[in-house]
């Protein structure tokens, strides 16, 4: 162990602020629904996710804030911040943001349109279309519309999270209005196709607000207005609520739907009292109001992103299979004479769920261990396990059941293994456990051998086309102890905390991690060669952004490629002027995390589930595998961080502000988009057995 380097105190302006940060990343995202470079349908699908992200920030990140401040913590965040004071950073922040989004919308309509992909106004429509959307209405949309009274009424009704909603204004006494609520159904295609056309729509909000009289029959409405609720989704697991983790869960996801009101959407042209009545009903001020001049509840993108245009989307992709990959028996042979690395969604995740298959499928597999955090609502692996159980496999699942929003998926799987007698266990009341493993034991002429994967994805078939994520699968006897003990800590008893290869949170990784970056400025001191290279989603915590400050003080290089979230502030003269910081946002979302060190020559590399992120390192198990074989160590370099370090059309660099800067290729350079490149240059092509 190289002797520690001096800390740097804690000083607000050492670092970036984590909410602007991801505001920030959301930002990139909406720049690609912007960026006329992209297929059509595809900025829409870019426009959809930043709803959604959006969403789930005020969901959970603004809700935690305002409770801080409701409950009168005074606790500042690393920058200086107090609650209210970050509240009111957030908000200055997000609402031009989700104007320029709305701005984002109406162009892309209008070019979608162009190219012959239509939504359409029904006001806009001939007498016969709007007559076909009427028998539309009262056929499939009536029945399962119910108005609820809203104003006055004796009790507020209900208004679930994330619904579409009209607010009807109906004539009452002089100087009463009176108010209705107007679900917008969800078991019918918000997308009506409009009758004699193939790619033109109608949205069902604007079918419903012209057919409200037969939904208030006798009534004069005065007007009806879209809006929608974003509440507290922040609904944490804790340890005292129940006496079993499972009814615990159970209850956190009922108490979920209630959760208080954080912000109300609303449609601009809204009038001030009925804007006055909704806010005084939720309980919410104009400080927590948005009001959008476009249309509110942007997932409806993703309908219209699976419109028959194939010519408006990416060209499909097909993941490359090695075929001595691609069997449980071949791959157990590939793994036992060389360490093999994946890379999806470049690689296909078939050969990850070959190995799960082993566990049912090979003779000679007595068992298998698995983490699962969010393996889907349909699961290839997870069945593989109910499998190896029937024929009478030893199986241990370790179900995440507090995976934020995936708590409901693995339940249910939960009870399919326990039922199918998989010894399932589910974790710790107070620790999420994050990390990406799984391992097979298998009897080998006469002895018992291991084999591992230790990956930086989720289990999931539909992610691992989506996401970019490596999987390392190696027999290597020491890592396989590893994964035996940590699955030990995981199920039983044990109380390991140290190990012999692995890093893992919360015990030795960021100590882990810290060491190495003052070995490799120590190194790069006496012999100014050395280098860091770190890829992750999220570097926020104080520790180890300040050894990064204090190693580069050396003259140590660093690169970070960080997707989202970074609180390091780069570029600034005397603390961090040899940092340089990259995010990528590109058509699969950057999910890998690669942390290399050149290491005086012997260049290190470790792969895991880990972000550098206080949560992930002290309250979550948390793996890193360091890779040994020098050839995949090569690869990681120079065929995944060098392309991303090269990327001049995807990535964006970090400056000292805070603000972010598109990298665009400079005179006479060619273009290169590494998530392109990669596409042609999968790593079990590329690293051949």
């Amino acid at each position: 162990m190289t002797k520690k380097l001096e800390k740097l105190p804690i000083e607000p302006g050492n670092y970036l602020n984590r909410e602007i940060s991801w505001l920030r990343f959301n930002e990139r995202v909406l720049a690609e629904a912007e960026n006329p470079k992209n297929p059509l349908l595809e900025r829409a699908k870019f426009l959809a996710i930043f709803e959604s992200n959006l969403d789930e920030f005020y969901m959970v990140r603004v809700s935690g804030f305002i409770d801080q401040r409701d409950n009168g913590v005074t606790e500042l965040t690393p920058d200086g911040l107090t609650p209210t004071a970050q509240l009111q950073l957030i908000r200055e922040y997000a609402q031009p943001l989700r104007k320029r989004a709305s701005a984002c919308l109406q162009q892309l309509l209008k070019e979608l349109a162009a190219a012959g992909l239509v939504v359409r106004k029904y006001a806009e429509l001939s007498k016969k279309q709007q007559d076909a959307l009427d028998a539309h209405f009262a056929k499939e949309v009536f029945p399962v519309c119910t108005p609820l009274k809203l104003y006055p009424s004796p009790s507020v009704p209900f208004i679930s999270n994330r619904s579409l909603n009209l607010v009807v204004e109906l004539d009452g006494k002089p100087g009463q209005t009176r108010l209705a609520r107007v679900k917008i159904p969800t078991v019918v295609s918000r997308l009506v196709r409009i009758k004699g056309t193939r790619n033109e729509f109608a949205l069902l909000e604007d079918v419903i607000r012209h057919n409200l009289g037969a939904l208030f029959r006798g009534e004069t409405i005065l007007g009806a207005y879209e809006f929608r609720v974003i509440r507290d989704a922040d609904i944490e697991i804790r340890e005292l609520e129940a006496a079993d983790l499972l009814s615990s869960v159970e209850e956190s996801i009922r108490r979920r739907r209630f959760g208080d009101p954080v912000l109300l959407q609303c449609e601009a042209s809204t009038p001030k009292p009925v804007l006055d009545r909704l806010l005084h009903l939720l309980e919410l001020t104009n400080q927590d109001l948005f009001l959008i001049d476009s249309m509110i509840g942007m997932e409806v993108l993703w309908e219209l992103y699976n419109a028959d245009r194939p010519s408006l989307r990416y060209p499909p992709h097909v993941a490359y299979l090695r075929d001595s990959l691609s069997t449980p028996s071949s791959l157990l042979a590939s793994i036992a004479s060389r360490d093999v690395l994946v890379h999806h969604p470049f690689d296909s995740f078939r050969t990850v769920q070959a190995f799960f298959d082993a566990a049912a499928k090979d003779t000679s597999v007595i068992g298998i261990k698995a983490t699962l955090y969010r393996v889907g609502s349909s699961s290839p692996v997870v069945e593989s396990l109910l499998s190896a159980a029937q024929c009478d496999k030893q199986v241990t699942a370790m179900v995440e059941l507090k995976a934020r929003f995936d708590e409901s998926n693995n339940l249910v799987w939960s009870r399919a293994l326990e039922r199918a007698g998989v010894h399932v266990t589910y974790g710790f009341p107070e620790m999420k456990t994050h990390c990406k493993l799984c391992q097979i034991v298998r009897r080998e002429q006469g002895t018992i051998k291991s084999y591992a994967h230790i990956g930086t994805g989720n289990y999931n078939p539909v992610t691992a086309r989506q996401y970019t994520d490596l999987g390392l699968f190696t027999d290597d006897p020491e890592v396989n102890e590893d994964v035996s003990e940590l699955f030990n800590f995981l199920t039983g008893y044990s109380k390991q905390t140290t190990y012999r290869k692995l890093l893992v949170a919360p015990y030795n990784l960021r100590e882990g991690i810290i060491e190495r970056i003052e070995r490799e400025a120590a190194i790069y001191a006496k012999t100014k060669k050395g280098r860091i290279v770190f890829k992750l989603n999220s570097l926020v915590d104080p520790e180890v952004v300040d050894a990064l400050y204090e190693a580069q003080k050396t003259g140590l290089p660093v690169d970070l490629i960080v997707r989202g979230i970074c609180c390091l502030r780069p570029g600034v003269e005397g603390m961090s002027d040899r940092i340089r910081v990259i995010s990528i946002v590109g058509r699969f979302l950057e999910h890998s995390r690669i942390y290399y060190f050149e290491n005086g020559g012997k260049p290190e590399a470790l792969i895991g589930s880990a972000d550098l992120m206080r949560r992930n390192l002290d309250r979550r198990i948390e793996v890193l595998v360091p890779v040994e074989d020098p050839a995949i160590v090569d690869h990681l370099l120079n065929g995944i961080l060098e392309p991303c370090l090269r990327d001049n059309l995807k990535a964006w660099a970090l400056r000292p502000d805070g603000t972010y800067v598109r990298c665009n290729p400079k005179p006479g350079e060619i273009e290169f988009d590494a998530q392109r490149f990669l596409i042609g240059h999968p790593s079990t092509k590329v690293l051949k057995r």
